[in-house]
């Protein structure tokens, strides 16, 4: 077994290489990302959002279905998310995994419920909207040196 680090940050104990069920446990409370997909000519697309997890601790993310981040996404599925904190300068973690796209005209029982109040994301959810449900595959220590 392997010998890790424990460091204190913003009241969140992590090992420097956490497991799944400290990186869960560090995404669950947090709901803002940057998504990363990458564009038709190879070059990588970074746009923010809102996510969830859903019961099979999934990242789901609702958006439009002809936004570009879900364009992308069906095109190229592998994608990275960057987890925020809600402090501008609290820790952060990238997250890689394959992304599989929803419409919501055919999957709106699979969205979780943060995103069943009106008003998430600017607007009520409906059959021109989609899901981003993301399958974390791997993961990077989480970061405290936001901005440094």
């Amino acid at each position: 077994m392997m010998s890790v680090s424990v460091t204190a940050v913003a009241d969140f104990e992590y090992a420097s290489w956490l497991d799944r069920a400290a990186l869960l446990e560090f995404v669950r409370p947090r709901h803002r990302a940057l998504l990363a997909t990458t564009r038709p000519d190879g070059g990588v697309e970074f746009s923010p959002a809102r996510f969830a997890l859903d019961r099979c601790e999934r990242i789901v993310i609702a958006t439009e279905r002809d936004r570009v981040r879900t364009r992308n996404a069906r095109r190229d599925p592998q994608v990275s998310v960057c987890v925020l904190s809600d402090d501008e300068d609290g820790p952060y973690v990238q997250i890689d995994g394959l992304a599989e796209v929803l419409d919501l005209a055919d999957a709106f029982d699979l969205v979780p419920g943060a995103f069943r109040r009106p008003g998430i994301n600017g607007a009520t959810l409906g059959p021109e909207h989609s899901l981003i449900r993301i399958d974390i595959e791997r993961w990077d220590p989480i970061s405290s040196e936001a901005g440094r």
